[in-house]
């Protein structure tokens, strides 16, 4: 088969377009014939390197969608030709994390396109048990660009922080593809939305996703204090956080007295400092976020399917322009979510 690896870690350089073994699948794997795999930005940091043991050469990408090509002799319920998408996602299924549907907590908790191959290539197996049925609602570039970061944004915004409808959510990124995931799934529990992008053109773009203040980072780089004056000198509720180092000092600023700041990444770099009076005064509550649970991502395809929200892509690349794609997700120089066909 075709496709897109790295043999070393390093910049867009190392990686090569060419042929890999035919995968097969296991007893309990699906062999699924990619259409389309979105991009992010972990597969710019797995390239780059983690630290972490990772199959070589490697092939990036967690987000993919297909058909079924082959099953393995103990598949049931799936069918050879049946349109599905990958959860991102894999856990043992039966530990007390995954019970409790804290799949991301499990021991065995692996990401497809990190410590398994990945969708960059024109076939990938898969566990069968994280293999689900998709309709045509979507072309397949737009259902690749939605499990990992409507995943995300649903267990930070329900399961972590607790949002309820009434309550005011500040949300970085707005041009990102979990910032514009998060903006909907937001409206959709019938909150308001007050968002950061970097240019009055993104910030459109949001408010036509139901956002209803939007900040421009780099003409009010203290945006709490913005966020205080568009909200009549209140703070938020809960910080939709995924920037990290940039932005920590004002996202704190930004939460009225028993706010919840949830995040998911550090995009600017991890290291912050904090006054801890500050923290303990206001009665803060800080959460760490990490992918989530199987019946989450479920939850988000019901309303995927049903368009109450819907998938924000920017541009599809071919197989082949991989590296033309991870160049762009560096410079950020687009709005929601990048993806590759095949």
């Amino acid at each position: 088969m075709q496709g897109v690896f790295f043999r070393t870690h390093g910049g867009p350089e190392v990686l090569e377009y060419g042929d890999l073994p035919d995968p097969s699948p296991g007893p309990d794997e699906v062999l699924v014939k990619v259409a389309a795999c979105g991009l992010n930005h972990l597969d710019l940091w797995v390239r780059q390197g983690l630290g972490i043991d990772i199959p070589m050469p490697h092939i990036g990408g967690c987000e993919v969608v297909g058909t079924v090509a082959a099953l393995g002799a103990q598949v049931a319920g799936l069918s050879v030709g049946d349109r599905v998408l990958v959860s991102p996602g894999h856990s043992c299924g039966t530990c007390s994390a995954c019970q409790t549907r804290n799949d991301s907590a499990c021991a065995e908790y692996r990401v497809h396109g990190l410590q398994l191959q990945g969708g960059f290539a024109e076939y990938s197996v898969a566990p069968a048990c994280d293999v689900l049925r998709i309709s045509d609602r979507w072309s397949p570039a737009e259902w690749a660009v939605t499990p990992l970061v409507f995943l995300t944004a649903w267990h930070m915004l329900k399961t972590r922080a607790r949002l309820q409808a009434g309550e005011t959510v500040l949300v970085h990124g707005a041009g990102s593809g979990i910032g514009s995931a998060a903006i909907q799934l937001c409206k959709h529990f019938g909150c308001t939305v007050v968002t950061t992008a970097g240019s009055q053109e993104k910030l459109e773009k949001a408010r036509a996703l139901g956002a209803d203040y939007g900040i421009n980072y780099r003409t009010h780089p203290a945006f709490h204090k913005e966020v205080r004056r568009v909200l009549a000198g209140r703070g938020v509720d809960v910080v939709f956080e995924h920037i990290g180092q940039a932005t920590w000092t004002s996202s704190l600023a930004s939460m009225d007295p028993g706010g919840r700041l949830v995040f998911c990444g550090t995009t600017s770099g991890p290291t912050v400092t904090m006054d801890l009076r500050f923290l303990f005064v206001r009665q803060f509550d800080i959460l760490g976020s990490y992918m989530g649970a199987k019946a989450e991502l479920q939850e988000c395809l019901k309303l995927l399917e049903a368009g109450v929200v819907r998938p924000i892509l920017d541009t599809a690349y071919p197989l082949r322009e991989t590296r033309a794609a991870q160049e762009r997700m560096r410079a950020r120089n687009f709005f929601g979510k990048l993806a590759v066909t095949v």
